[in-house]
């Protein structure tokens, strides 16, 4: 059994409907959430719009390979509404944004799948809820 953290956000629609509905999913097709942090909002990041994120952390046991757990987080944004990932780096709204934080001490480089996030100490957004949540099992 692994041990992964997900990055939830969300800006579009019911942000708070479409993030449980997210760890609803996370539950059914990943493996158990075991810590969920508190909602947060935040500003975009990266880009412009005048609608706000809300953001949570989910800590979850898997038995799916980081590759596998990939193509699972991308099926769950698709389900709950999200037509594409940023490309070139440039950001847009979306309903759904779920990122592979942390799969227990592994690191990947390659070029579509990178853990840890090469971002997220850079985002407040994404290390207040995870802080929030992690802790040793």
């Amino acid at each position: 059994m692994h041990i992964v953290y997900l990055g939830l956000g969300s800006n579009m629609g019911d942000r708070k409907a479409t993030l449980d509905a997210a760890c609803q999913l996370i539950e059914e097709r990943i493996g158990a959430v075991v810590r969920r942090s508190s909602y947060r909002e935040s500003a975009p990041w990266g880009f412009e719009s005048s609608n706000q994120f809300l953001n949570a952390a989910v800590c979850c046991q898997t038995t799916l390979t980081p590759r596998r757990l990939l193509r699972a987080t991308q099926r769950i944004e698709r389900l709950l509404g999200r037509q594409q990932k940023s490309r070139d780096g440039i950001y847009h709204d979306r309903p759904i944004d779920i990122d592979i934080l942390l799969y227990d001490d592994l690191t990947v480089d390659e070029p579509d799948l990178k853990i840890p996030h090469p971002l997220m100490r850079q985002r407040p957004f994404v290390m207040e809820p995870l802080r929030e949540i992690e802790a040793p099992l």
